[in-house]
């Protein structure tokens, strides 16, 4: 039942990272077609029924994972049995982490928690030595969850190869794109002129 319940809330909570990370790919074409495209979509997520959804689906998730992740100790066998738990472990600190930080900066700091507020810390007067691996390994470590979910859920249907390849795969794309939003929102693309409202440090 835990595992049906995980992998359900798993399914609303990828749709909405997929769409997100979407948003930040979209930043490749600027600061402003990444704010638009931010806006549009939280009209979709940002209403009263389905933002507690997401925050109780991420939660879930955390609790849920961790109790996986504590009672298969010692028992997991296999690159991707290992690398589901790893990564599973790092999204779970990542999200008490991430969204900690965002309702803070919303409810506390009263800041827009949009394309500054997550380029912040990797600007090079800020703190990006942590912040970039911090970020790229989240955007891997979705990646890296799904891919193994999805081949342990295909294992009867497919040969073990094609389900390694495909996961391989999936992995690789997964840091691809975790590289790729952090070094743009970082400003290696384009000058990114932090409003001061947003600087960690000094701007």
């Amino acid at each position: 039942m835990l595992h049906t319940l995980h992998r359900l809330s798993a399914l609303i909570i990828s749709l909405y990272v997929l769409s997100h990370i979407t948003n930040h790919l979209v930043a490749l074409s600027g600061i402003e077609a990444h704010i638009s495209f931010m806006q549009s979509f939280r009209q979709i997520y940002r209403t009263q029924i389905i933002e507690p959804l997401l925050l109780a689906c991420a939660l879930f998730q955390v609790g849920s994972g961790i109790t996986f992740i504590v009672k298969r100790w010692g028992q997991r066998r296999g690159f991707f049995d290992h690398a589901q738990a790893v990564s599973g472990g790092y999204l779970a600190f990542f999200l008490m982490f991430h969204i900690s930080a965002v309702m803070y900066g919303r409810l506390v700091q009263g800041l827009d928690t949009n394309f500054f507020f997550a380029a912040a810390g990797l600007q090079p007067q800020a703190y990006p030595l942590f912040f970039a691996p911090y970020y790229t390994l989240a955007v891997a470590a979705f990646f890296t969850h799904l891919a193994c979910g999805l081949r342990w859920i295909f294992r009867e249907k497919f040969s073990t190869a094609a389900l390694d390849r495909s996961a391989g795969a999936v992995m690789a794309v997964g840091l691809v794109i975790g590289l790729t939003i952090v070094t743009t929102f970082s400003g290696t693309y384009y000058l990114v002129p932090l409003p001061e409202e947003y600087c960690l440090t000094a701007c």
